[in-house]
């Protein structure tokens, strides 16, 4: 599972998420600022498509989650029928999360020195011509997978800057609702997508899938183009692009606040991973087959896509609000559960009831997007999701590791202890980061 953040973070009201320098607006815009936060506490999801800017961007992400999923599922298949080698066919997969750290704390200056849509525009069309030479026929094994590594490094650039400008674009509660309605679309994915990418396969081979993916890049790069609006640069800047990209990372974990909210983002995702990491030896062991191992790879998306609709259905932002510390505290103790060595029913009920747990990122995300400058919203958002694929990478590689050792019902039960234990301490670092703000005001 991955979840792609408290209160104002000057003690006065919360400020806008987006600033003046924000304009042109559309219609959808304007009638979303004139609601007000005592009617935002009344909407519901489909309020957010109301918004005509945010249509284009749902249906983008739709479109690239799938081709995601299919060009994951191709290249695996593709890698193993020509080289044999499960090494190399892990390695595809380990592509997807190691290239983050780099481009994601090195090129995230990117995501608010240049207007966002073209550089969404820009990442969609250099992700398909990646894949497009991926598919074609006689294509060296070798340049698929540094094209692979281009691809992954582009990834954090998009999630980022799409992330920062849903807030020019959705305001108040249909921030949030917004932010959760693009993680549904990729917990679903996992569910759903690699059954679909599977079928493709069926009819296509996996360069005439990768073909796909391509296509549903090209696709999200004309709806992101003609359905939004160029809004200009948050900032600009003299210094070269790396440099400014460290810079403005130092500036923002040295900040206390936003130092807690992006470990409260980062650390329980590096601990839910090591439940999937080693599903396949844990499915072997109580002797599920495959149709249980699939279950189990499919609980804990499910249960977060139940998780955030409840949450963004049932309850108005404050109570998203008051819910969202204890929730997360809890958490991992289910997977704490599995000290019992659980039958596969059971270990699936223990899954699905950690997802759940997963709304607490609703409230996480007017936190975050409160505490950080606007003028860094770009570079924040893609520092968050760096550091949560690339913790994610970690917690599944060394879960994997440890399995090798010891049973892979203790490995996860450990990781619900000690990931307890971590988020207890990081959700006491938020709350003192907000009431040394509180204080300060």
């Amino acid at each position: 599972m991955t979840t792609d953040s408290e209160h104002p973070p000057h003690g006065g009201p919360p400020p806008s998420p987006a600033g003046p320098q924000d304009a042109p607006t559309t219609p959808g815009d304007t009638a979303d600022k004139t609601q007000g936060a005592a009617q935002d506490d009344a909407i519901g999801y489909c309020a957010v498509f109301e918004v005509r800017e945010f249509r284009p961007i749902f249906v983008a992400h739709v479109l690239s989650m799938l081709g995601i999923v299919f060009c994951e599922v191709a290249l695996a298949v593709l890698v193993f029928k020509e080289t044999g080698s499960a090494l190399l066919t892990g390695l595809i997969f380990a592509l997807t999360f190691l290239p983050y750290a780099f481009s994601g704390v090195l090129l995230s200056g990117v995501s608010d020195r240049y207007p966002a849509r073209r550089v969404l525009v820009t990442c969609d069309l250099l992700s398909a011509a990646c894949v497009a030479v991926m598919a074609v026929p006689g294509a060296p094994i070798a340049v698929i997978f540094v094209l692979r590594t281009v691809v992954s490094m582009i990834s954090p650039l998009f999630i980022g800057t799409r992330a920062a400008s849903l807030a020019d674009i959705l305001h108040g509660d249909r921030y949030i609702l917004g932010r959760s309605l693009v993680r549904i679309v990729t917990q679903t994915s996992q569910i759903a997508g690699y059954g679909l990418g599977g079928l493709v396969l069926v009819w296509l081979s996996p360069r005439g899938t990768l073909w796909v993916t391509a296509g549903t890049f090209v696709a999200s790069a004309m709806l992101l183009r003609f359905g939004t609006v160029d809004r200009p640069a948050r900032r600009t800047g003299n210094s070269t692009l790396m440099r400014d990209s460290l810079a403005s990372a130092g500036r923002l974990l040295a900040q206390p606040r936003i130092r807690a909210l992006l470990l409260m983002w980062w650390v329980p995702p590096m601990f839910f991973v090591v439940a999937e990491g080693v599903a396949a030896p844990f499915a072997n062991r109580v002797g599920a087959g495959s149709l249980g191992f699939g279950l189990f790879l499919a609980a804990m998306p499910a249960g977060t896509v139940a998780g955030e609709i409840a949450a963004g259905t049932l309850l108005k932002t404050a109570g998203r609000d008051r819910v969202a510390a204890p929730l997360a505290c809890v958490s991992l103790l289910p997977m704490a559960a599995f000290v019992a060595d659980p039958p596969m029913p059971v270990a699936i009920g223990l899954m699905l009831l950690t997802g759940l747990c997963a709304a607490y990122t609703l409230g996480m995300d007017k936190w975050f997007v409160d505490a950080v400058p606007d003028a860094l919203r770009g570079q924040a958002m893609s520092l968050m999701g760096a550091g949560i694929m690339t913790l994610q990478g970690v917690g599944m590689t060394v879960g994997g590791a440890i399995a090798d050792w010891v049973p892979p019902y203790a490995v996860i039960c450990g990781s619900g202890v000690l990931g307890t234990a971590s988020v207890v301490a990081v959700v006491r670092s938020v709350r003192r980061s907000r009431t040394a703000l509180v204080s300060a005001a």
